[in-house]
């Protein structure tokens, strides 16, 4: 015969459970650690409104609408020396800005190159990589940097090799001259909003040929069927921008550098200053995404690289079908990490006399005005956001790569 019995009570809560059970450690550290970081955060704030001068001068962030008194050589958009510190402070935010992409693009091709040529069955081209590699990222950027700017600022003609009736040099195609005060090349000329109207039409054909390409990966993968893509997306790139340039009345024109009677009128310069960072950025943080690329490609199970070798791919296609697609999901997380320090290195600016936003916020701003505090917080804002920024876009991408499970 079975008797039933009443389950036993539960004890009741104990204070003990907070570190013993399980259920309400974790919880138990978490809210120790946040405590803990307010009660940093409350020491800084305390401390910076007890420091005597803090208390004297206040927080005023009332300086950024002050004339900034000075120049900058590299301007990307309309300033002059009366121009307010806040005016200042946007041009060398974009000038920031400009050199962070620029670099993060070419580090990235560098970086996939020679990742993908590092284990290339060619000797030499394996090892020409393997030293690009090990010279590059061993050797400090700020070095880098220098070497460069000197380069280009000593082993370029002077402007005056291209004046006169039979000058010594002569621009390269007629729109590019290499000179040791930089580069000159053609710019563009809007006339008026169509020439912005051209650029937007520009800018969603791009988005038109990832939908494009989504669209062929998704039959690739459901269906089997390989859509081709290379024509389409040529096309989807340069018809609808050519009939909206024809349409509009040609509103975007090209400036080429002539040369003047002292110096080149007309197109852009670029900087040795805005070279060297450039280029040194994107050396030498290339040569840590090859190694991230030669790392996510070994990841990838060589059955894979054999099997698709069984079905009669060629090498290119089974790198770029097969191998890189794969390796990606290892490739993009140290890849976000090296974006992030592209974008915290550009502060090494100054180093060459680049006008960025540490040159002039943190820098003839702070010096000129005494506001240490409020500039350094508006630098921080600054480098966190874009940093932010880069992680969640690049986060977005990485979950869009990353395996799916069925």
């Amino acid at each position: 015969m079975t008797t039933m019995t009443d389950p036993p009570k539960a004890d009741g809560f104990r204070f003990g459970q907070l570190i013993n059970d399980t259920r309400y450690r974790s919880y138990t550290f978490q809210f120790i650690a946040i405590v803990l970081l307010f009660l940093f955060f409350g020491w800084l704030i305390n401390n910076a409104m007890n420091n005597p001068v803090l208390q004297q001068v206040g927080i005023d962030f009332g300086f950024l609408a002050d004339p900034a008194g000075y120049d900058i050589n590299q301007k990307p958009i309309e300033y002059t020396s009366q121009s307010t510190h806040l005016r200042a402070a946007l041009v060398g935010g974009i000038n920031t800005l400009i050199v962070a992409v620029l670099a993060c693009i070419t580090a990235t091709i560098f970086g996939v190159i020679a990742g993908v040529l590092r284990l290339s069955n060619n000797w030499i081209i394996s090892k020409l990589m393997a030293i690009y590699v090990e010279m590059f990222r061993n050797i400090p950027v700020l070095i880098w940097i220098i070497i460069i700017f000197t380069v280009a600022a000593n082993t370029f003609p002077a402007i005056q090799d291209y004046r006169g009736d039979n000058p010594t040099n002569t621009p390269l195609l007629g729109m590019f001259a290499f000179t040791n005060q930089g580069v000159f090349i053609p710019s563009l000329v809007f006339d008026g909003a169509g020439g912005w109207i051209v650029l937007a039409v520009l800018a969603a054909s791009i988005l038109g040929i990832f939908a494009l390409r989504g669209y062929a990966r998704k039959k690739l993968y459901d269906e089997g069927k390989l859509v081709k893509i290379l024509w389409p997306s040529i096309a989807l790139l340069l018809v609808p921008v050519a009939l909206a340039y024809f349409l509009l009345g040609q509103p975007i024109s090209v400036e080429n550098p002539v040369m003047g009677r002292f110096r080149f009128e007309g197109g852009f310069l670029l900087r040795p200053s805005l070279i060297a960072l450039w280029f040194a950025l994107s050396i030498y943080t290339g040569a840590f995404i090859a190694e991230n690329v030669r790392a996510g490609i070994l990841a990838i199970s060589s059955g894979q690289t054999e099997a698709a070798a069984a079905l009669g791919l060629r090498p290119g296609r089974i790198m770029s079908l097969v191998v890189l697609p794969q390796a990606l999901r290892v490739i993009i997380p140290p890849l976000i990490s090296q974006y992030l320090n592209i974008t915290k290195n550009t502060s090494l600016a100054i180093a060459v006399g680049y006008m960025d936003l540490t040159g002039t916020l943190g820098g003839i701003t702070l010096n000129q005005t005494g506001r240490a505090l409020e500039s350094i917080l508006l630098l921080m804002a600054f480098y966190l956001s874009f940093s932010l920024i880069i992680s969640a876009v690049m986060n977005v991408y990485n979950n869009s790569v990353k395996l799916k499970e069925r």
